[in-house]
């Protein structure tokens, strides 16, 4: 086992400046820094993770709580964040603890973990509006970073896309084909990303002189068995004429009307456009749908990086305000959308 004074035998250098060398302390040269990181690298030194906290106050672990549903395809966005936020971590030497929160006390789970006294700080994801766990940590002035973000105003580090123009874009496309009866599938209440794409589907509808008809605005679960029930009975005329376009806020409901509609004996896109938010799930691919799938895309993957870098920063004292990124998510145009459908008369203006 590669121990310090192996690395300052090395280098000519004390044991005690091998350790403020790796634990970035500010009176050891930059130059003399990156010599000692590169030797202990190349050595294959591995930090004692007690002594290295009884030098930095630090224990070079974070943590994540999760909640999971039982409907496990929906869970591949879970997975998808889980495995790409430990690898970035382990590239900036942390380490990720795991915890599934089956409580009905949001905060608890936190309460838990910081007993222990073990983390340096926390990955929040999926946040609601005004979350009690972003208040929590920041009450007791611990370290968070959120994929997403709980208010406009955050002043806390945060990666997220640009849900109000996810769905405003997608409107902005289908009323320019010439969509007058367009309906939005909408995930579940209250997340922060699901009030943000419904301002923007409002939005645009009501900049484009579109008038949103009752029920064709739907909050509900990401699934394909959602998506299939409220397309049905969007398309069987339940809730007003039928919509000549749906946009649906992940490709597992899109795969719902999309089989909602071959039950229903009609075309896509020649009777209804669809198309949808993707995260670029494996085992939902856009671009594998019959037609394939137009989209606004934005990778779940894309986050763990930038994530695992701001919050490991913000240990580190930087400034919580610039390391907060606001991002767009890509528009692809695919088989799936099309020119509204002659149909005589139209009962909206």
């Amino acid at each position: 086992m590669i121990t310090l004074k192996d690395i300052g035998d090395e280098l000519g250098l004390s044991p005690a400046t091998v350790s403020r060398a790796l634990n970035g302390f500010p009176e050891v040269s930059l130059k003399t820094r990156e010599r000692v990181q590169e030797v202990a690298e190349r050595m294959g030194y591995r930090a004692n993770r007690s002594a290295q906290r009884l030098v930095t106050g630090r224990s070079g672990m974070v943590g994540m709580i999760v909640k999971t549903s039982p409907d496990l395809r929906a869970d591949q966005t879970f997975m998808e964040v889980l495995v790409g936020m430990s690898a970035a971590l382990a590239a900036r030497d942390t380490d990720l603890v795991l915890a599934v929160d089956q409580g009905h006390d949001p905060i608890e789970a936190y309460r838990r973990m910081l007993s222990r006294d073990m983390l340096d700080g926390f990955i929040l994801n999926a946040p609601v509006m005004d979350d009690p766990r972003v208040n929590f940590l920041k009450a007791e002035g611990i370290p968070f970073v959120v994929h997403g973000r709980d208010r406009l105003d955050a002043d806390y580090p945060f990666y997220t896309i640009d849900n109000y123009a996810v769905a405003a874009e997608s409107v902005q496309l289908l009323a320019a084909l010439g969509h007058k009866r367009i309906a939005y599938l909408n995930g579940a209440e209250p997340y922060s990303h699901v009030a943000r794409r419904r301002a923007g589907y409002l939005g645009a509808m009501a900049a484009a002189g579109l008038p949103v008809i009752d029920g064709a605005h739907t909050n509900d679960a990401p699934s394909e068995a959602a998506g299939y029930r409220q397309a049905l009975s969007l398309l069987a005329g339940q809730r007003g004429t039928p919509p000549t376009a749906i946009i649906c806020s992940s490709t597992l409901l899109a795969e719902g009307v999309m089989r909602a509609v071959r039950d229903r004996g009609l075309l896509v896109p020649g009777d209804l456009s669809v198309m949808a938010h993707d995260d670029d799930l494996p085992l939902s691919r856009a671009i594998s749908f019959s037609p394939a799938l137009t989209v606004t895309r934005a990778p779940l993957r894309d986050a763990c990086v930038p994530l695992a870098n701001a919050l490991v920063d913000l240990i580190g004292g930087g400034n919580p305000l610039s390391l907060q990124s606001l991002n767009r998510a890509e528009l692809i145009v695919r088989d799936s959308t099309g020119p509204a459908p002659a149909n005589g008369t139209d009962p909206w203006p």
